[in-house]
């Protein structure tokens, strides 16, 4: 299973177009709040959550993903439960994806120390010890990364790729006519 944590002010086309493809492709997906069941993203798009954090099945656990939007990353900044969930996910060897402005949770967290990262232009002050990218979609490891909102599509297809393998994502990526791979 993946949670995609939605925080308020969350770019909805960073959480949406992962879910979507990685429900495509087979993959249990839940939309996570950081608190109550409906998440205000930003340009005012509410999305209703499957799950409140604090009902998560960690035990099911194979990915977390966090979306950028610059209000939604100050919300799970600001929320200790969530930076607990990605340090505790990423300890155990879970995969770990954030894009836009979300990789400098994981740099602060030390998850992208030494690891080839990307993120939204300008939010590289914010990255640390991450070996900065100029790309689309970064994959080191257990970390996948994506530079902003244009990238969502690619950035869902490599978390697909990266829990289902290529042979899924390609697939996927045919259904949906994408432009990504």
């Amino acid at each position: 299973m993946v949670t995609i944590l939605l925080g308020t002010g969350f770019e909805p086309v960073e959480a949406l177009a992962p879910c979507d493809i990685l429900r495509r492709g087979g993959v249990e997906v839940k939309l996570t709040a950081l608190e109550g069941r409906v998440v205000e993203g930003g340009h005012g798009i509410r999305v209703e959550a499957d799950c409140r954090l604090s009902e998560l099945d960690e035990e099911k656990l194979e990915m977390v993903v966090l979306p950028g939007g610059l209000g939604g990353v100050h919300s799970i900044l600001a929320c200790d439960k969530a930076l607990a969930l990605v340090r505790r996910a990423y300890d155990a060897g879970k995969l770990i994806g954030a894009i836009c402005a979300a990789p400098q949770i994981l740099a602060k967290l030390g998850i992208t120390d030494g690891r080839r990262a990307t993120c939204y232009p300008g939010v590289e002050t914010a990255m640390g010890g991450a070996l900065m990218q100029d790309a689309g979609v970064v994959c080191d490891g257990a970390v996948i990364t994506g530079r902003a909102m244009g990238s969502a599509e690619a950035f869902g297809l490599a978390l697909l790729a990266a829990l289902r393998g290529d042979e899924t994502a390609q697939r996927v990526a045919q259904e949906i006519v994408s432009c990504a791979r």
